[in-house]
């Protein structure tokens, strides 16, 4: 048993002996954030943040026939969601059938320095899930119901769209130089406070030749960071309170503007 296990254990060695090199020589990415916090106020509309990167290669990389291209992709905090079909009857529009999704992330970017089919082919951009057609066929987890869930992921994305929440731009990315890149990324108004993951990938030919994660986080805070703790551990307080609030201020109004 022994000496069968020796060529063996050889083959191993040589082809780590071979494969050593080759890693040492791929390239590497170096990214950074403009900032790691973004906070909500009272006048918060919606903030900015800035990825920048850098292609770290060493003196015996191997040169490359093309240009590099980068993805960046941002996912915020996940979610359930439930997406219902709206079926009509009559002259009104009622609720049918519905798919509850779970894991969704809140907010979604892809951003990429080109269009999509001159950085990967379309097989590596769907595993990756770059790019709203890609995601679509990701999107959450859900019960499978012989392709029929298809059109509620379809609807989820669209619907995300067009609140400005699921974001694409092909030209998202800029490199200032062939080996440094930056890209911004918007967080519009309605982003919900959470963790939000940054996934940088360097392409060069077809091929992803590093990969990058770090992230950020948008936090409420001040009286809006208090408010949504009352709202959360104290539900009954803040629900009373509320009420109260309601009612006070329309008694105000009706003594402010009564006519006499």
């Amino acid at each position: 048993m022994r000496t069968a296990r020796l060529p063996r254990l050889a083959t191993l060695a040589l082809l780590a002996g071979l494969l050593a090199p080759l890693a040492a020589h791929a390239e590497s990415l170096v990214t950074s954030l403009s900032s790691h916090q973004v906070a909500i106020t009272s006048n918060y509309a919606g903030s900015q943040v800035v990825l920048f990167g850098a292609i770290r290669r060493d003196a015996q990389t191997i040169s490359r026939t093309g240009p590099y291209e980068a993805a960046v992709v941002v996912r915020g905090p996940l979610q359930t969601v439930t997406v219902r079909l709206r079926e009509e009857m009559g002259v009104v529009w009622i609720n049918g059938e519905q798919q509850k999704f779970a894991n969704v992330p809140a907010f979604y970017a892809a951003l990429t320095s080109a269009p999509l089919d001159d950085i990967a082919a379309p097989a590596l951009r769907d595993r990756l899930a770059i790019g709203l057609d890609g995601l679509v066929r990701h999107v959450g987890e859900t019960v499978e119901r012989d392709g029929r869930e298809a059109v509620f992921r379809e609807a989820l994305v669209r619907l995300k769209r067009n609140l400005g929440l699921y974001v694409a731009a092909e030209r998202g990315v800029a490199f200032v130089t062939p080996e440094i890149f930056r890209a911004a990324i918007v967080l519009p108004a309605d982003a919900p406070p959470g963790n939000y993951e940054v996934d940088v990938m360097l392409f060069s030919g077809g091929a992803m030749l590093a990969r990058d994660r770090t992230n950020f986080e948008l936090v409420k805070i001040g009286f809006e960071q208090r408010i949504a703790a009352l709202a959360e551990e104290e539900s009954l307080l803040y629900g009373l309170g509320t009420a109260g609030t309601a009612v006070f201020l329309g008694w105000l109004a009706s003594v402010v503007f009564r006519r006499d």
